[in-house]
């Protein structure tokens, strides 16, 4: 890693190596996914009726293993969108766009990380980490590399990796990750990344215009991009009925979520000036996969519990 001494970008430079480290492998992607991740190892543990403990070192193998992978995709994809990271005010003081850490040694770090992250998941289940890594060459190959810059379908690309944490924490508890839960859960992170990242899209619409990234709001407007935004929530509504048999309370949840999530949408976007509905629809949407995957969490390690 290299640290720049010009005295010119001393301002946008992290003080400190952890700062640079934290922003290089983005820290806070990493602690969003493992959420996801845990939700799946959880709800593993319950349909096949296993305490915590009986599968703690494949459970700390897999946090280990998952936050690793992540991290590298984070730094292969800030190594390869430097470019594009040094147009957007969000992402132009990344340590990748400043130079602070240099493509030499962030390939050699995101290797090494990709590497030990593999190694973890593996002793955790070889099934684990085979997910692991298609979650992370779909970021990195058919996301990053080919279709974030070439096409409004980019998004539909990059959900399949965001969708992977729960099959990766599913898969080191139990081979059987064609389980109904498995999918269910799988589907869900699918469907609802697409309105999240369709609102992200429209907050950033100008920078990411800038950028040349062709995001659906870019390409098509944002009267398109309302419209596709409520069809995903119709099928993650839908999608609700999945979770039935695990626990109708669960299904509810994310039924009554998800409506709220629409009624906002079309409320919102007729009532509100466009920048603040597409900001309320962010934070709805963070709340909803928040609230929902710690539900999953709770019930499954709690319930055993109580019975």
């Amino acid at each position: 890693m290299l640290i720049q001494s010009n005295t010119n970008s001393i301002e946008r430079i992290p003080t400190s190596i952890t700062k640079v480290l934290f922003e290089t492998i983005k820290f806070g992607i990493i602690k969003s996914n493992l959420i996801a991740m845990i939700a799946g190892l959880s709800m593993a543990l319950y349909v096949h009726n296993l305490s915590f403990f009986d599968k703690i070192g494949n459970i700390v193998l897999a946090l280990i293993g998952s936050a690793l992978v992540i991290g590298a995709a984070g730094i292969f994809n800030n190594l390869y969108d430097r470019d594009i990271d040094a147009i957007m005010e969000r992402t132009k003081n990344r340590p990748t766009v400043s130079g602070i850490v240099d493509v030499g040694s962030g390939l050699i770090m995101g290797i090494w990380i990709a590497a030990g992250g593999l190694v973890a998941l593996y002793i955790s289940s070889p099934l684990s980490a085979y997910c692991g890594f298609l979650g992370l060459f779909l970021y990195v190959v058919p996301y990053t590399m080919w279709t974030k810059r070439r096409t409004i379908y980019n998004t539909e690309v990059g959900s399949l990796s965001g969708a992977m944490p729960p099959l990766i924490g599913w898969a080191a508890i139990s081979p059987d990750i064609l389980h109904p839960g498995a999918i269910a859960l799988f589907l869900l992170m699918v469907i609802w990344q697409m309105p999240h990242f369709y609102a992200i899209g429209i907050r950033r619409m100008e920078e990411y215009r800038a950028a040349n990234i062709p995001m659906l709001p870019v390409v098509k407007g944002i009267r398109r991009t309302y419209v596709q935004m409520n069809v995903y929530l119709v099928a993650l509504f839908l999608c609700s009925f999945l979770f039935w048999s695990f626990n109708p309370f669960i299904a509810a949840a994310n039924a009554l979520l998800s409506l709220g999530w629409l009624i906002l949408s079309i409320d919102g976007y007729r009532r509100k000036p466009e920048d603040k509905w597409a900001r309320s629809m962010f934070i709805f949407s963070l709340n909803h996969i928040t609230v929902l995957l710690l539900m999953i969490v709770g019930y499954s390690l709690g319930a055993p519990l109580l019975h």
